[in-house]
């Protein structure tokens, strides 16, 4: 008993070195310390944090930092940084680039132009000791991103242009590390500039040419293996941080480029990025918050007045520079007061990269323990200030987004959207149920309704329990891309009739009808059941054939014929696309012609798009093909059609999707009908009525009327 009592002191002993038990207690920590802190309105992040601050070597000293600890602390700064890249809205991104720069030289410029005398004239340091300590006032490391994802928020416009920011600051901070660790090395000469220059160039040559083809040849090959998929992006995050280090720039800034390049590959709404994100919240991101905690030593400040003078000065000089380079970044651009808080909340942060800068300074004997002790309280002060402000301002941020939205209830039906997926066959419905989801209005409290119709026969039943069964599989697809789905079964003696049933039954607001297994596309297009669909039902309908992964694709390209803009629907399918676009990041070319454009102009900015769009005038749609020839296998072709009588119908429309079918076989293709207002059917026993033998009587008497007169025609010619 006494060695069991022993053995047990001994696993008890502090610091905690049994792997298990560490493990166990910084779980425990992940898990209790937001729960608590959330009680008292104090932000999750600053619980892990303050959480490090006392289990760390200078707390209770429960846990030291030892290799695991730190391995799990880099997968998490190198997480944040990744997943900033992989949220980063290209588009936006790319439109507001001038932006970016402007704030990464604002927030670069005013720290070093306030640091450096600060620490020059007012502390007293050296040059070499005041520039690096200035240009590490300069960094900033994403804490508060995690706030700002959960929120929901990343693809505001202030948002882009802080995370465009952090990279350029980080970058050019640490490139000036290089260059004064160069300096105190007597090293700085041609030859470092000529090796610092061609490594960089390397590194981004491989990072955004040859990454971006391997990852999607990767995607393409393995499409069915999802566990493969997350492998593969984590090891190409660790290989870009390891060639960021051998090119001569920190791990972290690898990390973000690797973001970038898998940026267009890895939808925000795809099952892979929740994945990533959930692992990298749920575990990684954690870890790092803890173990920047365990490097703050509380004591420093109780050394003596000289500590903490060092560390309150460099604290206020470092929020208040970053604090106006928010407030001139407002000025500039005209942003409200919550932009502008959300700005400084994002980029007033000192953890990573300031780390790095002092650390490397304090081992090279560039700066003393006075400034690195008070670096990291100054580490402390800024992410707490930096997550209440992200936290606060991202609120107000979602109440503004709010007040919009209210303008745009006649685009969007928001939270009461409802989309039904009639399936015939459960193989191949992958794809479209990622498109599903990806056009899904995220605030919908609606699931998804998969809808299966059964034939009224003696084994419905038997079929409804066995279709059931094959369809509990997209339950686990949607579950994996935290979608809600319901499956609905129903026996019908008429497909088309119970699809047209159900949809007014959940009031649905869109049909997404897909290719099935053994028929043609077109055949299922031009066929009874879709036509009969068509025909009786006034919802939006998508009828998609995707034929690659959608990630593959490079382009939307979307003809809509004249008066479009007219139809009842126009506004709302206008909003999907857009939404479509913005999640695989890739462009949108309209061909349509002057009153379209305007039109399309109108709801993208109301709507407050960010996808790239670029028009093409077209008119001629009896030479229909001429606006193809620029069509390449990559792209997603999508054709706004239109129901008979409808104010846009146009004769050709009927005959499309066959040519296109037969013209660009390898294309993925969209065919979509805008809702009608119409008068819904009022009496019951008119609901089975189908218009099918209506449709096949005129055709007949059509033909018929034809070749009578085609008769008449060679009677009634005159002899040569």
């Amino acid at each position: 008993m006494t060695d069991f009592f022993n053995h047990l002191m001994h696993e008890f002993e502090l610091p905690l070195s049994n792997p298990v038990l560490v493990f166990s207690l910084i779980l425990f920590i992940i898990l209790l310390s937001p729960i608590v802190l959330k009680r008292l309105n104090i932000p999750g992040i600053i619980g892990l944090i303050i959480s490090g601050v006392i289990i760390g070597p200078h707390g209770l000293y429960l846990l030291e930092k030892n290799s695991a600890v730190d391995l799990f602390s880099t997968i998490g700064l190198l997480y944040i940084m990744f997943i900033a890249g992989l949220e980063l809205d290209l588009n936006d991104f790319k439109s507001n680039k001038n932006k970016s720069f402007l704030f990464g030289f604002f927030t670069f410029v005013f720290p070093l132009t306030l640091g450096f005398p600060v620490c020059y004239y007012l502390l007293g340091y050296d040059f070499n000791a005041s520039f690096l300590t200035a240009s590490m006032f300069a960094t900033h490391t994403l804490v508060a991103y995690p706030i700002v994802s959960k929120f929901g928020i990343t693809k505001n416009q202030a948002v882009t242009i802080a995370v465009g920011g952090t990279v350029l600051t980080d970058t050019a901070v640490l490139i000036i590390l290089a260059v004064i660790m160069g300096n105190s090395r007597g090293n700085l000469n041609e030859e470092f500039w000529i090796r610092l220059g061609v490594s960089l160039a390397i590194f981004s040559a491989i990072m955004f040419l040859i990454i971006p083809r391997i990852a999607k040849w990767f995607f393409s090959k393995l499409e069915s293996e999802k566990h493969s998929h997350y492998i593969f992006v984590l090891s190409i995050v660790f290989l870009a941080a390891f060639l960021a280090e051998v090119a001569g720039v920190e791990p972290i800034i690898g990390a973000f480029m690797a973001g970038l390049a898998l940026n267009k590959l890895i939808p925000h709404s795809s099952a892979l990025m929740n994945r990533i994100e959930f692992i990298g919240n749920s575990l990684f991101i954690p870890f790092f918050l803890i173990s920047v905690g365990m490097i703050v030593n509380i004591n420093v400040i109780l050394e003596g007045p000289e500590a903490l003078i060092i560390a309150g000065t460099l604290s206020v000089a470092a929020i208040s520079s970053k604090w106006i380079a928010a407030f001139f970044t407002q000025i500039v651009f005209k942003y409200s007061a919550a932009q502008r808080q959300l700005i400084f909340g994002l980029s007033s942060a000192h953890a990573a990269a300031t780390l790095a800068v002092i650390l490397v300074g304090y081992k090279a004997g560039i700066i003393d323990e006075a400034i690195l002790n008070g670096t990291i309280v100054l580490i402390l002060i800024t992410c707490i200030v930096a997550s209440l402000a992200a936290e606060q301002a991202a609120k107000k941020i979602i109440l503004e987004s709010e007040d919009d939205s209210n303008l745009l209830s006649n685009l969007e039906n928001g939270k009461s959207e409802h989309i039904l997926l009639p399936v015939a066959s459960v193989e191949n419905m992958e794809k479209l149920l990622e498109f599903s989801i990806f056009i899904k209005d995220k605030k919908s409290v609606n699931p998804l309704s998969v809808l299966s119709i059964v034939s009224n026969d003696q084994e419905a039943e038997l079929n409804i329990i066995k279709t059931r069964n094959k369809l509990k599989e997209l339950e686990k697809q949607a579950s994996a891309l935290e979608t809600k789905v319901n499956i609905l079964t129903t026996i019908d003696h008429n497909a088309a009739s119970g699809i047209v049933r159900i949809s007014r039954e959940i009031m649905a607001d869109i049909i997404i009808l897909g290719k099935p297994g053994e028929e043609g596309f077109i055949a299922r297009l031009m066929g009874e059941k879709t036509e009969s669909v068509i025909a009786n039902s006034d919802k939006t309908i998508f009828i998609c054939q995707i034929e690659q992964p959608m990630v593959l694709h490079k382009r939307i390209v979307i003809y809509v014929p004249p008066l479009a803009s007219y139809e009842n629907g126009f506004e709302y399918w206008m909003g999907k696309v857009s939404k479509l676009a913005q999640e695989l990041s890739i462009p949108v070319n309209f061909f349509c012609n002057d009153d379209n454009k305007k039109a399309i102009d109108g709801v993208l900015k109301l709507i407050k798009s960010s996808a790239s769009v670029q028009y093409y005038l077209f008119d001629d749609w009896d030479d229909f093909f001429v606006a193809t020839r620029t069509v390449v296998n990559s792209d997603l072709l999508i054709l706004v059609s239109a129901r008979k009588g409808t104010v846009s119908h146009i004769g050709v429309l009927e005959k499309l999707p066959e040519k296109l079918e037969k013209h660009l076989p390898e294309n993925s293709k969209v065919i979509i009908y805008p809702q009608q207002f119409s008068t819904e059917y009022s009496g019951s026993s008119y609901e089975e009525i189908s218009t099918e033998s209506i449709n096949k009587g005129l055709e007949s008497i059509q033909k018929i009327g034809k070749e009578i007169g085609d008769i008449f025609k060679k009677t009634g010619a005159p002899k040569k």
